[in-house]
């Protein structure tokens, strides 16, 4: 009983792991942010996305150029002239 009790709780903290920028993979393949990222280098994002309408917060996810995802605060005023620029370039 021991063992079975250890091994779900292992698996439930397998499932809670998240990544260093806070972005968790709910098994819908949603994405949602628990933390926000510090700046990050315009030069380093190479795209973002939005998060999920159902995600407890409004967030973007940046990625950069080695595939690292940070979550970052919408509301920000840096997050707002990197979103400008990114999308300046996609044009």
């Amino acid at each position: 009983m021991k063992t079975l009790t250890a091994l779900l709780l292992l698996g439930l903290l397998c499932s809670l792991h998240t990544t260093s920028a806070g972005v968790i993979k709910l098994e819908t393949s949603t994405e949602c942010c628990l933390k926000f990222s510090a700046r990050i280098p315009l030069q380093q994002v190479v795209s973002l996305r939005t998060t999920s309408s159902s995600c407890p917060r409004k967030a973007l996810i940046f990625t950069t150029k080695k595939g690292k995802t940070f979550c970052v605060d919408p509301s920000e005023a840096w997050v707002q002239s990197h979103v400008t620029k990114i999308e300046s370039r996609r044009q």
